[in-house]
């Protein structure tokens, strides 16, 4: 590493010690890279570390978190979507020096030059065809946006430029009439006082806002609605008081940036991460963390711990795809996405996630979709919206496989219902044994 001239010797030791030191391995594990990460301990920087791999729509199989005081080390064992050991060196670079660089993760300049939209209120049937083509008629050109909706609430963040000028839309009177049209949406005739809009210059990580967003709407504790899901995430919580840890267990169905959300939720609600196990097998996941809050006190009431609980239901569901998965992927312009989606309202289909993009003038698009009361589509009228579309346009995709073939043989899992309390020796004695780092932890 080359030093500014202007750093002395215990500044140059201060930025080694705080800088993450990072080890990429493909020979220890036959189906899975091991990335480890070691560093000075801070709030949020597991959620950095998972974010930095959760963005390459990496698959984290296994993963084991151990920190001693002020230090944390992180083993992640990760495949692509396939199931597959990561080889791509350029890959494997990006990864390290992510890594590396992670107080820094995060800042990313990937919206800059666009004005974000934070839209939040109650989910219905066509309220996604009403807010685009309210963007259309006030001549914003979606350039970016994802959608979630979860019990019954939706919550979207959408990155627009001026369609004529290509700029930001920075002229306050255009910014009130674009807040005050879209609160109108997502009012209704039944959501006055929840409904609310806002529009930021601010750079963001777009998933972990959308939770934040749900969080703040308290999506958590309403009632199911449009669901037929009966997977439900279970999830306990229980104090170790001996060692001053909550302890949480999370078993649900595996899928891709499941991590990812589990963390985010504990960040936010201002939980440290001390330790934690992460197994897959076969297509199901099982999650343990041992946390305190930031002033280092466990959970300490019976409120708490239910708040805990339905938070992370919430943030493990709200990213679960119900309904047929539509790709769209056609020339854009201006107006396109207030046509698709009125095509679907017109059919009965409602959109209950949606993820947009543009690459070079080209609409690439994801809709996740079911009927009106979130039964499974009628696939007659999926194709007739498809015809309407363009049948080369709009493709039926089935939802992507986390791939489970190549993943390793669990002798023990995480069990969720009463976990037992073993010492912190222990637990860190048997992951170092999983990593194949010591021969034997008994």
């Amino acid at each position: 590493m080359e030093w500014p001239a202007c750093l002395n010797e215990y500044e140059k030791l201060v930025i080694r010690m705080n800088t993450p030191r990072v080890v990429i391995d493909n020979a220890v594990c036959s189906t899975a890279t091991l990335v480890k990460v070691d560093s000075a301990r801070r709030h949020g920087i597991l959620l950095e570390a998972v974010q930095v791999l959760t963005d390459l729509n990496l698959s984290i199989k296994k993963a084991y978190i151990s920190s001693d005081g002020r230090w944390f080390m992180d083993v992640f064992h990760v495949t692509d979507l396939n199931g597959n050991k990561l080889t791509d060196e350029s890959v494997l670079s990006y990864i390290e020096q992510s890594l590396e660089t992670i107080d820094h993760y995060g800042r990313t300049t990937e919206f800059n030059g666009l004005t974000a939209l934070e839209l939040t209120g109650t989910d219905r049937v066509g309220l996604l065809s009403e807010v685009f083509a309210v963007l259309a008629d006030l001549q914003c050109s979606v350039v970016e946006a994802k959608v979630w909706t979860h019990n019954g609430r939706i919550a979207s963040l959408i990155y627009v430029k001026d369609c004529n000028s290509g700029s930001p839309i920075e002229d306050s009177q255009q910014i009130d009439r674009i807040e005050a049209r879209l609160r109108n949406v997502l009012k209704g005739d039944n959501d006055i006082r929840s409904a609310k809009t806002s529009v930021s210059m601010a750079v963001t990580h777009t998933e972990r806002r959308l939770h934040q967003m749900m969080f703040v709407d308290r999506d958590y504790e309403r009632k199911p609605i449009l669901s037929h899901s009966t997977d439900y995430p279970v999830v306990t919580v229980q104090n170790w008081v001996e060692r001053g840890y909550s302890v949480v267990n999370v078993q649900c169905k595996d899928r891709t940036k499941l991590l990812f959300d589990v963390v985010c939720t504990l960040t936010d609600m201002e939980y440290v991460v001390f330790h934690a196990t992460i197994n897959t097998a076969v297509d199901r996941a099982y999650l343990e963390f041992y946390i305190r809050h930031i002033d280092g006190t466990p959970i300490s009431s019976e409120p708490e711990r239910q708040r805990v609980i339905q938070c992370l239901q919430a943030a493990v569901r709200r990213r679960a795809s119900e309904g047929v998965r539509l790709e769209l992927k056609m020339p854009d312009r201006q107006g396109l996405l207030a046509d698709v989606t009125r095509t679907f309202r017109e059919n009965g289909l409602n959109v209950t996630r949606a993820e947009i993009s543009t690459t070079i003038d080209m609409a690439l698009n994801v809709f996740y979709v079911t009927d009106a009361i979130g039964n499974p589509a009628d696939p007659k009228i999926i194709e007739s919206v498809r015809q309407k579309i363009g049948l080369s346009n709009l493709k039926v995709k089935e939802l992507p496989l986390i791939c489970n073939e190549k993943a390793e043989s669990e002798e023990q899992t995480v069990g969720v219902g009463g976990a037992v309390l073993v010492s912190l020796g222990s637990l860190v004695r048997r992951n170092l044994y999983n990593l194949g780092l010591i021969r034997s932890y008994s």
